[in-house]
């Protein structure tokens, strides 16, 4: 009897195993199931799987058939990201003074050093007619023949592009049509924003000869204003770090050194002097991040400011495109000539910009004391000198902290998911596998784990997020600016998660002659704020002056 009732048993056990273990018509098991849900923390009894099993089953369905319907780049999510807190107002509209371009720019005796002449003063060079667009053009081309090998920052020369516009450019100021400030200044934007007639490459071997058949909302409308376009410059792979197709974009400080991501190609083309200025995007520091590293001023602006129409996704509700110069300054000057609504963009506003007229001892100033106090590298150091300097211009800035009750450790996959999904069909497709780098940090490994991101997390966290945008905008409301630092700390999620507005600038420079930077941040749609106090700072330091030697006019 004890062996008939252990086979009977071990029989009843193998047809259990048996039942959980076939396959339905949606090609999964109930084991599938009980593994899957492990990684969402869950533990549904035998019970609750079998009541959903089918469900789940007619859910794949739906995928299967979601993904049989194309979607286009441009296609926004119907859940549009939202960075206004309750009760926000907006900003209304202020007179602005007209931007001023100095009628004594010489032209210098050695002509390459206009490589690394401010926008104002190349303006005036152009407008006085004492330097063509054309020539101009053809320096900046020459540099970045000369010197990009070292660097490579440039994925693809528009110099066909750029030469046409140059002309135009040069016919239209003769016959006393100039535009303003922009009107014949060579640039180049990050190679995420498509021109039509050139390829976009998102920086990814996957797209390395991808054609897109319009331009971007932005590069139209610096062509509008007469700004001469000369190169696609690196992306990092999707918007990852500095590691393109092509190799590993670098510091014109250090060219051991990478550039930093993801925007490396505008911060070390700019701070060489290969371009007059640059756009950049960020996400999650790729605007900021790479200016700290390459020395140069990069003006991350509010959530929606500028259209993203012709622009590479990464993240809906995240991403952002900015002005990479050389000074807040020109970044001023760049921004005033991209923001704006744009219909082809849902998140963007009527928001008008206005530049303050306030002095530095004007400003309610604050500053983040326990990330800067426990700094103790070079950057640390240089950022408490310029609060010192800040002291000096008549700012004595208040003590603060970020609020730190959240769950910043699972913020990132907004970031992830959304990700994910304008890219599900590089994954699906094994695209992904022929990218440069597939190590735990590359793009193509996030991109895979982002398809076991549980929709319920990505809607919890955005729940979260709200109420982050909530707190800090009740904090930020006291204060005009608030000094942090620029990639550590607190502030780069957390403002890229509320949509806040920064600029970084240089400091000086660490034990190896490598630039230092802090960041200002800003109220919604306060931009003009942060820029002229960081004018204000560069009034009185020569940090944005200084230049890689290297790459350097004055030898």
């Amino acid at each position: 009897m004890k062996k008939q009732f252990t086979l009977i048993m071990a029989v009843c056990f193998v047809l259990a195993i048996s039942v959980g273990c076939k396959t339905n018509e949606y090609g999964f098991t109930k084991k599938d199931v009980r593994s899957s849900q492990k990684l969402m923390g869950l533990d549904f009894d035998k019970d609750a799987i079998d009541t959903m099993y089918q469900y789940l089953g007619r859910n794949k369905r739906g995928y299967d058939t979601l993904r049989k319907y194309e979607t286009y780049n441009e296609t926004f999510p119907a859940m549009t990201f939202d960075p206004h807190p309750a009760g926000f107002e907006f900003p209304v509209a202020q007179a602005n003074a007209a931007f001023v371009i100095p009628e004594n720019v010489a032209l210098p005796a050695n002509r390459e050093e206009i490589a690394f002449y401010s926008i104002p003063q190349l303006a005036s060079l152009l407008k006085n007619r004492k330097i063509t667009s054309v020539e101009l053009t053809e320096l900046y081309v020459n540099r970045i023949k000369r010197y990009d090998a070292q660097l490579q920052s440039v994925i693809n020369l528009t110099e066909e592009l750029g030469m046409a516009q140059a002309r135009k450019a040069d016919q239209e100021i003769a016959a006393g049509n100039y535009k303003g400030l922009l009107h014949g200044i060579p640039y180049g934007v990050k190679d995420l924003m498509a021109v039509e007639g050139y390829p976009t490459t998102w920086g990814a071997a996957p797209y390395e000869h991808q054609m897109i058949n319009h331009t971007s909302s932005v590069v139209k409308k610096l062509e509008a204003q007469g700004a001469v376009l000369i190169a696609k410059l690196v992306s990092g792979s999707l918007a990852r770090g500095d590691v393109w197709f092509g190799g590993k974009t670098k510091n014109p400080w250090d060219l051991n050194q990478g550039a930093s991501g993801s925007s490396a190609g505008p911060g070390s083309a700019t701070s060489a002097g290969l371009v007059g200025f640059s756009l950049g995007t960020e996400t999650l520091g790729s605007i900021t991040s790479p200016s700290s590293r390459n020395g140069i001023t990069g003006l991350r602006p509010t959530y929606g400011r500028v259209s993203r129409y012709g622009v590479m996704s990464l993240s809906w509700s995240m991403d952002k495109i900015g002005p990479m110069c050389r000074s807040a300054e020109d970044c001023e000057i760049v921004f005033n000539a991209i923001y704006g609504k744009d219909p082809k963009d849902p998140t963007t506003s009527n928001v008008p910009f206005n530049r303050s007229t306030k002095k530095p001892s004007e400003l309610r100033v604050a500053y983040l004391k326990r990330d800067i106090d426990r700094d103790s590298s070079a950057t640390g150091n240089n950022i408490r000198s310029a609060l010192a300097v800040f002291k000096e211009m008549g700012i004595t800035p208040t003590a603060i902290e970020l609020p730190t009750d959240y769950p910043f450790n699972v913020f990132d996959i907004i970031l992830r998911a959304e990700a994910g999904a304008f890219f599900d069909d590089l994954v699906r497709s094994g695209d992904a596998d022929s990218m440069v780098e597939q190590t735990k940090g590359s793009r193509a490994n996030s991109l895979r784990q982002a398809r076991f991101i549980p929709a319920v997390e990505y809607i919890q966290a955005n729940r979260q997020r709200r109420q982050l945008i909530e707190e800090v905008n009740a904090l930020f409301m006291q204060y005009d600016v608030i000094i942090s630092q620029t990639s550590r700390g607190s502030q780069l999620l957390t403002t890229n998660l509320t949509g806040h507005p920064v600029i970084a600038i240089p400091t000086g420079f660490d034990q190896r002659n490598r630039p230092t930077s802090l960041t200002l941040i800003g109220n919604l749609y306060d931009e003009g704020v942060i820029l002229a106090l960081a004018k204000a700072y560069q009034n009185v330091t020569d940090f944005d002056e200084q230049h890689p030697p290297l790459f350097s006019t004055k030898k």
